[in-house]
């Protein structure tokens, strides 16, 4: 019938198969995967061997650097994982001192990602980015609770259209060196855009406002920009310190 196109055959239906399953690489991990094959290119001209080895270095190293399309809930008044990995822990903790904000335990998600997860970070929800603090720090192994103090991180502060506050923390861990984070104070952002990255191993907390309704427990595995972490409790209601609550931090220098 005239106007209706005929489906995709040989070599363009493979090569769309192929997109629509082997996922992206984000851009932090260009440079790497090009170093990592130009190495393994010099060994292979140099020694005559090392092909598949070479081959399978690099493949492994782009499959690090991955950034899968994902759907996040149109539901209203939710935060999403921020991360792929492992719920670490659950319970009350203060937010870090860098963002400025009363040091009244919050509800903190702490996610743990093995070199094995997507290892790029999402936006929980929809708003505006109030503050960016990097803090430098030691590299204990990320599952460690003490690592959300002691480790190198970056804290971001975001306001949603409520005006209430939702701190994520991305922290360095055993094997990471590298902290990226794409986004600076007052960009306007939308919940499961891919906003960071960190290197090889690492963490991800999320502290949640008062009175949300958390939905994760620990040992349960989530995707970055898809799980739902918890409902907020709606607007015009006193949640207490951290909803409106006024940022009052010097900036970092």
């Amino acid at each position: 019938m005239a106007g209706i196109e005929p489906p995709a055959t040989g070599l363009s239906h493979i090569l769309a198969l192929v997109r629509s399953t082997i996922p992206p690489m984000h851009p932090g991990g260009r440079p790497i995967v090009a170093g990592v094959a130009a190495a393994a290119l010099l060994g292979r001209t140099l020694t005559g061997r090392g092909t598949l080895l070479g081959l399978a270095t690099t493949a492994a190293v782009a499959a690090f650097f991955r950034e899968p399309l994902r759907v996040t809930p149109n539901r209203p008044g939710v935060v999403v994982a921020p991360a792929d990995g492992t719920v670490a822990t659950v319970g009350p903790a203060a937010p870090p001192a860098e963002l400025g904000l009363p040091d009244t335990p919050l509800t903190r998600v702490s996610v743990f990602l093995s070199v094995l997860d997507v290892h790029v970070q999402r936006i929980p929800r929809d708003g505006r980015v109030e503050r960016v603090v990097y803090r430098p720090g030691k590299f204990l192994s990320a599952d460690l609770d003490k690592a959300s103090e002691d480790n190198e991180r970056n804290s971001m502060l975001l306001r949603d259209s409520d005006g209430q506050l939702i701190a994520v923390v991305q922290i360095a861990g055993l094997l990471a060196r590298r902290i990226v984070c794409q986004v600076g104070e007052g960009a306007e952002v939308a919940a499961g855009e891919t906003y960071g990255l960190i290197r090889f191993g690492s963490r991800v907390d999320t502290y949640l406002p008062p009175d949300s309704q958390l939905l994760v427990s620990p040992g349960q595995r989530t995707i970055g920009g898809e799980t739902v972490l918890a409902e907020l409790t709606p607007s015009g209601t006193d949640t207490g310190a951290c909803t409106g609550a006024s940022v009052h931090a010097e900036p970092a220098s």
